[in-house]
């Protein structure tokens, strides 16, 4: 998945798991519970995923500079303020329960073969007009698409790997 999805999901998660109305997370709103909830989804993606804190700033609707603000308060967050602990660990829980569901490619040619499996066209690197990187932990693949066929190549690759833990990037 992006980046964007994937912090998407994640977002998800903290919304039901606290019981908040979806897209709750990017309200300008400063409740105690919601709070809580944006913080821990923030410090998830930041720490677990990797994800850019730019996607997690468009997504939740706020600057950049919030996320570090997220990052940084964590620690002491987590030691001083029960409501921001439980929210945390309730969110995190489910978040690695959810993780752990899902499969990864061990090796490049297990990812290449289950690609290609799935009448996904997979090319060394070379120039073309759009390049999408798809990695499942250290195994990396390039798809070779056109700018009018990859957003059909996205969806195609999301369907062959709906069970795995991957990422996809445009080159």
């Amino acid at each position: 998945m992006t980046e964007e999805l994937n912090f998407k999901a994640i977002c998800s998660i903290a919304t039901r798991v606290s019981g908040l109305q979806e897209g709750s997370l990017s309200f300008k709103n400063r409740k105690r519970n919601i709070q809580s909830a944006r913080a821990s989804a923030c410090y998830i993606a930041l720490t677990e995923e990797n994800i850019d804190r730019n996607v997690i700033a468009k997504v939740l609707m706020k600057d950049r500079t919030s996320t570090y603000h997220y990052e940084n308060a964590h620690k002491k967050k987590f030691e001083n303020c029960d409501i921001y602990r439980d929210t945390f660990i309730k969110i995190y829980y489910e978040y690695k329960n959810l993780e752990g569901e899902k499969n990864i490619f061990v090796s490049k040619s297990h990812l290449k073969n289950h690609l290609i499996k799935n009448k996904i066209k997979v090319v060394e690197l070379k120039k073309c007009e759009v390049l999408l990187e798809v990695k499942s932990a250290e195994a990396i693949c390039f798809v070779e698409t056109s700018y009018f066929d990859y957003l059909n190549q996205l969806k195609n690759i999301s369907f062959a790997l709906e069970n795995y833990h991957y990422t996809v990037k445009i080159i």
